[in-house]
């Protein structure tokens, strides 16, 4: 097993032994509740600030995906982050002869395991200040700690900042992000 594995299923490990322990309350994203009881895709319906990433989704054929029992770890941007895109550029993606290439990217923002920011973290610093994982797309992106946040940064470069972390969903949990993360093209 390659040392990310090994972090990555020890962060996991680490987390089920913890998940007894009672949690605060979900933060809110885009204005809506966030229940632990919805799966990714349900929460992500209900925010505002998300319904560009859900009609990606959609487009992408993802739905039933990130439906499914995960666990996933989804760093989710938000409407501005796909807006600061090139003009056009969201547009083109949501045609149906780019799905493949839709789903490469949305793909490229989850990973396949349950990892709260506080395991995020500890991963940064038993890896000496940044951690590199694979995402369900193939991707690697580079996590960090800058003054306390965790920032991820993709294979082109793109540092993306996580403005609201833990967001718990009953297959895994969502990090918001500032930026969409790009597969290396």
């Amino acid at each position: 097993m390659t040392k990310m594995k090994t972090v990555l299923l020890a962060g996991a490990l680490a987390f089920s032994s913890l998940a007894g322990v009672a949690y605060a309350e979900n933060p809110k994203v885009g204005g809506a509740a966030m229940f632990e009881d919805k799966n990714i895709v349900e929460n992500a319906m209900n925010s505002k600030d998300h319904t560009t990433l859900v009609a990606a989704v959609k487009a992408a054929g993802l739905v039933e995906t990130l439906q499914g029992t995960g666990p996933f770890t989804v760093f989710a941007p938000t409407n501005e982050a796909f807006a600061a895109l090139p003009a056009g550029t969201v547009d083109t993606l949501l045609k149906p002869e780019n799905k493949d290439q839709l789903a490469k990217i949305l793909t490229c923002h989850v990973v396949a395991a349950k990892a709260m920011a506080a395991d995020v973290a500890k991963m940064v610093k038993d890896d000496g200040g940044m951690h590199k994982a694979k995402t369900v797309g193939g991707c690697e992106l580079t996590f960090k700690d800058d003054m306390g946040k965790v920032t991820v940064t993709d294979e082109n470069g793109t540092v993306a900042n996580v403005t609201t972390a833990d967001v718990v969903q009953s297959n895994g949990v969502i990090h918001v992000v500032d930026k969409v993360l790009l597969p290396k093209m």
